[in-house]
């Protein structure tokens, strides 16, 4: 049995997808680590993240 040399689109092709591939591992980690970073910090979320959450008051 004889394996013959990939052509050259497929060498191209597997070194852009592993270009992307270690691009978007780098997006999730940096994500991951803000993530992890906000929720150490025992930072409220809110749905309207970035604004102050409204306040009810009492006897309305």
């Amino acid at each position: 049995m004889t394996f013959r040399a990939p052509h050259e689109m497929h060498v191209k092709r597997f070194s852009r997808n592993l270009g992307l591939g270690i691009v978007l591992l780098g997006f999730v980690a940096l994500v991951f680590a803000l993530t992890v970073v906000k929720v150490t910090q025992g930072a409220v979320l809110h749905q309207n993240d970035g604004k102050p959450a409204p306040q009810v008051e009492a006897g309305s």
